[in-house]
């Protein structure tokens, strides 16, 4: 038999990228559905800011975070308050791709 002293390592070098790979796919999954639940929230807050006669768009935009200041669209349409959220990602054309829309809607103020 011969000698296979190294060969786990080995192993481990050629794995390593397709376990990478997997850690950042994962991880960038976990942006996209966190990112889903800041415009589910964001959307209710300019939905409710909207019953109450305020400005949806400036609610919807202080329910986020910070990072998410350039990475947000708010629209008002009648009742209807509509959130579309890019997630963190290292890559903008990826994070194009994984954007996330939530709606609410309320009756307006009287």
């Amino acid at each position: 038999m011969a000698e296979e002293h190294g060969q786990a390592s080995i192993e481990l070098v050629a794995a390593l990228p397709a376990l990478l790979l997997t850690a950042i796919v994962a991880l960038q999954l976990l942006a996209a559905g966190y990112a889903m639940t800041l415009a589910d929230g964001a959307a209710e807050a300019g939905a409710l800011a909207l019953a109450s006669g305020d400005s949806a768009a400036e609610a919807a935009r202080a329910a986020l975070p910070g990072w998410a200041e350039e990475d947000v669209a708010v629209s008002v349409d009648g009742g209807t308050v509509t959130v579309r959220l890019l997630p963190p990602s290292p890559l903008h054309s990826l994070a194009d791709r994984l954007a996330v829309t939530s709606t609410a809607s309320a009756r307006p103020a009287r």
